[in-house]
C-alpha cells in the first residue's frame, strides 16, 4: 500500500541540524494519520505521499517549515518572587504570552535564575534552526473510522485513549 490520504504511517526517522548534528533519533518507529491531520511537519508529509514500506526519505526544513523563527519577544525576566523556591534552570512552566488576553498559553522554559529575576524563554528548544527530517517507511494502513472520526492514530505507536 502507498501512502495516501487517511493512512496510517508508520516511521523511523533522524532529526539533525543543518551540519548533521544528531538532534533526536526514535528508537521505536512513530505513527501518524496522513492526509492533513497536523500529525506531522507538512513538508515531510508531503514528501511521504506515495511512498510505500521501506522507502527511505529526507526533507530539509527552514525554521518556518518547523518549529518557527526565533522570537525574542518570548524571553521574559520575572521577578523571582513569582516562582517556587526550588525553581532551577531547564524548568519548564505555562503562561500567558505578555500582552496576549485570549486563552493561548506558552510553555516556557526557565534560562536563568538569579536571586532577583528569574529568566525563562517560550521559544521551542529548535525554533530558529534549519533541520533535516530523515527516515524510513516501516509501516502504512488504512486508518479506521475511529481513527479518521478523531483525527490521530490509536494504538501501537499513536494515541492511546
Amino acid at each position: 500500500m502507498k501512502i495516501e490520504k487517511n493512512a496510517v504511517v508508520s516511521l523511523t526517522y533522524e532529526l539533525t541540524d543543518a551540519s548533521g548534528a544528531l538532534l533526536e533519533k526514535n528508537g521505536d518507529p512513530i505513527s501518524y494519520l496522513h492526509g492533513g491531520y497536523d500529525g506531522i511537519f507538512p513538508l515531510v508529509e508531503e514528501a511521504l505521499h506515495g511512498k510505500a514500506v521501506g522507502d527511505k526519505f529526507s526533507v530539509s526544513m527552514e525554521p518556518d517549515d518547523a518549529f518557527g523563527e526565533y522570537e525574542h519577544d518570548l524571553v521574559r525576566a520575572e521577578p523571582r518572587a513569582m516562582f517556587p523556591k526550588d525553581v532551577a534552570v531547564g524548568m519548564q512552566f505555562e503562561g500567558g504570552a505578555e500582552g496576549d488576553d485570549d486563552e493561548d498559553y506558552v510553555l516556557y522554559t526557565v534560562t536563568e535564575v538569579t536571586d532577583d529575576e528569574v529568566t525563562v524563554d517560550g521559544n521551542h528548544p529548535l525554533a530558529g534552526k534549519a533541520l533535516v527530517f530523515a527516515g524510513t517507511v516501516t509501516g502504512v494502513r488504512a486508518a479506521t473510522a475511529e481513527e479518521l472520526s478523531h483525527g490521530h492514530v490509536h494504538g501501537d505507536g499513536g494515541h492511546h485513549h
